[in-house]
């Protein structure tokens, strides 16, 4: 089985990085892992022209599709995300923008495979978990309109740098006993 964990940060080395590569080895115990960041992709913002309510597909051809193939290939995703202002980064808002054509709210679109399984990770600096759980929300409602079954989600306070995560490292490996 194949999973994905997707750093949805535009930094490559922080601290949401840094959890996703601890995840990503705990699951390569289990599962064939690739590690992405969506720095790494080159995509544009919805023009919200809404073209893929009627053809299921974007007029945009960018990375979005590369992302998607990634989706596609994985049994268990799992999004690792930091708190931006209360919420996801706006590159990883402006992924799930794009994502519309496979978005089960409209016809025709696109699907992926079923059977789909996904996780959410939420981070943050300051020590309230509901940011975190705002982020969770985000990531679960994502997955619910492109049919990933939600299946657990873990939110970690208080982690500001690369170097906060060496406490959470705990949480974290219970969290991937449940994947």
């Amino acid at each position: 089985m194949n999973a994905l964990v997707f750093n949805c940060c535009p930094v490559t080395d922080g601290a949401t990085s840094q959890i996703a590569a601890v995840i990503s080895t705990v699951l390569s115990q289990k599962y064939d892992v690739k590690q992405i960041c969506i720095n790494d992709y080159d995509f544009s913002f919805c023009k919200g022209c809404r073209s893929c309510h009627k053809t299921a597909d974007c007029v945009m051809h960018d990375d979005i599709e590369l992302i998607i193939s990634e989706f596609e290939r994985a049994d268990v995703i799992v999004c690792v995300s930091p708190s931006y202002w209360a919420d996801v980064p706006g590159q990883f808002k402006t992924f799930i923008d794009r994502c519309t054509p496979w978005c089960n709210t409209h016809e025709p679109h696109k699907s992926l495979s079923s059977g789909k399984k996904g996780y959410a990770v939420a981070l943050r600096t300051g020590p309230n978990m509901k940011e975190c759980e705002r982020i969770i929300s985000t990531i679960e409602h994502f997955y619910g309109h492109m049919e990933i079954s939600c299946c657990g989600s873990l939110g970690l306070c208080s982690v500001e740098c690369r170097e906060d995560v060496g406490v959470k490292i705990p949480k974290i490996l219970a969290f991937c006993e449940e994947i």
